[in-house]
């Protein structure tokens, strides 16, 4: 009997939710998600963006907002380089009733199979000079990113400011297939601590 082919490429699936936020000062709040990912990354199935419905604080907690919004998505690829992140932006009204951004943040996709939570620090550009400050806030126009997938980038991000606001809650399932007939495997150390490694430093190829 002939041998079984070997594969060309590794399989990753994650589904989990957004879970919840905590942003001091706002209500009603909605997010939008994206994943960003290299060159060598392909969906396969599963959604690669979405927006939430809007929630709202309630007097059993009173300071976080909850979603509870499902992610779903499979993706193949030949190597890790450019392992997939997620993007999420929080938007929600300001006094005039107009939609502003209330955090951009990301966070890469845990690489070790099993459930996963993180919490990730979001943040918002500001406007460089008072006068701008003053001009966004009376026209309704606040700073945001054109395309929010610039958060994962880091390109030009050391030319902007930005102003920590909020946190948000994210939970992972991940599940991986064919990585160790491809030769890359986890370190046990990385098992035990998946989330200060960086995927590039947690894979090895044999």
């Amino acid at each position: 009997m002939a041998a079984a082919a070997s594969p060309s490429v590794f399989l990753l699936a994650v589904n989990g939710q957004i879970e919840t936020g905590q942003f001091p000062g706002f209500d009603d709040l909605y997010c939008k998600f994206c994943f960003v990912y290299g060159q060598d990354w392909v969906p396969t199935a599963g959604l690669e963006e979405g927006i939430s419905q809007i929630t709202s604080k309630s007097d059993v907690s009173p300071t976080t907002l909850v979603w509870n919004f499902p992610i779903d998505i499979t993706f193949k690829s030949t190597n890790p380089s450019g392992w997939p992140q997620i993007v999420v932006s929080v938007y929600g009204p300001d006094f005039f009733g107009n939609d502003v951004v209330r955090g951009y943040g990301a966070v890469q996709v845990p690489f070790t199979p099993g459930r996963h939570t993180r919490t990730i620090a979001m943040f918002v550009p500001e406007s460089t000079s008072r006068l701008q400050r003053f001009t966004s806030w009376f026209t309704g126009r606040r700073p945001e990113f054109t395309d929010p997938r610039v958060v994962a980038q880091g390109e030009g991000r050391e030319v902007t400011r930005v102003r920590s606001q909020g946190f948000m809650t994210i939970s992972f399932n991940v599940v991986t297939k064919d990585m160790k007939k491809l030769g890359y495997d986890v370190c046990l150390s990385d098992m035990q601590n998946p989330s200060l490694v960086p995927v590039t430093e947690g894979m090895h190829r044999f």
